[in-house]
């Protein structure tokens, strides 16, 4: 291999090394992520505000009051090394009465003398020891003799301890002429102009996403079946904008819906009128086999025309509504027993919510049919929580084999020997529920009954 060949090959494994890592920290981001729109616009506005205050608060910190409180550590340890020179130069003051009053009085200070003596061990030292740090520097270049300081034990002085060669000389000086303390002010001012931003960010923000939250309120109560009277665009251009397109979509949908309706109604009652003559003829011709055969067909041909209608229209034109789910698998049940099939039926939950009831009845009424057609025993289950409505219709039927169970909700579709040979129908029934339940958010789906035969499961939101 040449050392071109070898060189790419190194490239190549190095560029998937980072793909890889940078994938990962993309993935171990996105986990820490805020998922909604109002928690992800509020970080973007929080994050820069923290950065640049912390970026300011260094800034100051390091330069204005490193800068400041050095000038100031060394205005007063030039001070105290006047007051040194000045006790080492006039020995004649043997009380230092002079040398007190002219650091009380010109020089804001505490001057007295101590015996001489090794100075104490040095303190702890505060976690911000900028002070420390400064007084110590300026100390060990100005004087160059042993001291030791005490910045914590007074809260409004600073003790200075020096060893002179016949004495320990101790000064109190004013904190505020060796620091420049007005680190709480910048604190307050940087948190309370913090803080009303945020208050702002926070109003401002939730008023924007509202309009975005009632558009999709609006998008799903339209997905449901369901009606939202009392949108209307409002928000940010962009919002409005989108919510115009949904009201113009809607209005689209709903007169394609008006106009197929209106269609298939005039369809149907042509069609009515022709099957109504059919029948008014041959009951006109009298009763034989032939006659008994073809009104066995006419028959037929009606309850084929209302399935291929009632398919094509769907639940267009009826308003959902509060509905007992309870009394309405009770009346399933009653049904399926009426015409010979052993049925029992549980609810669990709050029974009313809000469907399509004719429409919906239609769908659970298509399975309990289904079921009814191949098996002797139903059991109808309903379950409702915060967020579902969940209804099972078991059987022990012949069942359907798992790799048919999506096939069987295709239009017009039979297959012979499965169990939705429908017998005499059109096999449009699971082609219904499953429209129908569709329209109200949810869908349909099939699996294994623990009574041996077909699963049958409808789940909507509430």
């Amino acid at each position: 291999m040449s050392t071109l060949d070898t060189g790419i090959t190194l490239f190549r494994t190095a560029s998937r090394r980072v793909w890889a890592a940078n994938n990962w920290m993309g993935n171990a981001f996105k986990g820490w992520m805020p998922t909604g729109l109002y928690a992800r616009a509020l970080l973007i506005m929080i994050v820069p505000m923290v950065v640049l205050q912390s970026v300011v608060t260094f800034v100051f910190m390091e330069r204005h009051w490193n800068t400041v409180t050095r000038h100031l550590s060394a205005a007063v340890v030039q001070d105290i090394a006047s007051l040194i020179d000045v006790y080492q130069t006039y020995p004649q003051d043997k009380e230092r009465a002079q040398l007190r009053r002219i650091a009380q009085q010109r020089l804001q200070m505490l001057v007295d003398f101590l015996p001489v003596g090794d100075l104490p061990p040095p303190g702890p030292k505060p976690f911000f020891s900028l002070l420390d740090q400064t007084l110590s520097v300026e100390l060990g270049r100005k004087i160059g003799k042993p001291f030791w300081i005490d910045t914590v034990g007074r809260s409004n002085q600073v003790e200075i301890r020096i060893q002179l060669e016949d004495a320990v000389m101790r000064i109190f000086a004013l904190r505020s002429a060796a620091y420049a303390s007005n680190s709480e002010i910048f604190i307050f001012w940087m948190l309370g102009t913090s803080s009303i931003l945020l208050i702002v960010s926070v109003l401002f923000l939730r008023n924007q996403i509202k309009p975005i939250l009632r558009l999709a309120d609006a998008a799903e109560s339209f997905g449901k079946g369901r009606e939202a009277p009392n949108f209307r665009p409002r928000g940010a251009r962009e919002v409005r904008r989108a919510a115009h397109a949904f009201l113009e979509m809607k209005a689209r949908i709903e007169r394609s819906i008006e106009q197929r309706t209106a269609m298939l109604a005039g369809v149907s009652h042509d069609l009515r009128t022709i099957l109504t003559r059919f029948k008014l003829e041959l009951e006109l011709i009298g009763d034989s086999p032939e006659v008994d055969g073809m009104r066995r067909d006419v028959d037929e041909m009606s309850g084929m025309l209302e399935d291929y209608l009632a398919f094509a229209r769907g639940d267009s034109g009826e308003h959902a509504q509060p509905t007992d789910m309870a009394t309405a698998l009770e009346e399933l049940r009653s049904d399926a027993e009426r015409n010979g099939h052993a049925s029992t039926v549980a609810f669990h939950g709050l029974p009313v919510l809000t469907v399509k009831p004719a429409a919906f009845k239609r769908c659970l009424a298509n399975l309990v049919s289904n079921a009814a057609r191949h098996a002797d025993a139903i059991s109808i289950t309903g379950h409702r929580d915060h967020r579902y409505l969940t209804v099972t219709i078991d059987d022990d039927g012949p069942g359907i084999p798992a790799g048919m169970r999506e096939e069987v909700f295709k239009p017009f579709l039979r297959l012979d020997g499965a169990r939705n040979q429908d017998e005499g129908g059109t096999g449009l029934g699971l082609a219904i529920a499953r429209d129908i339940a569709r329209s109200h958010g949810g869908d349909i789906t099939l699996g294994d009954s623990p009574m041996g035969g077909l699963r049958a499961t409808v789940r909507i939101p509430v």
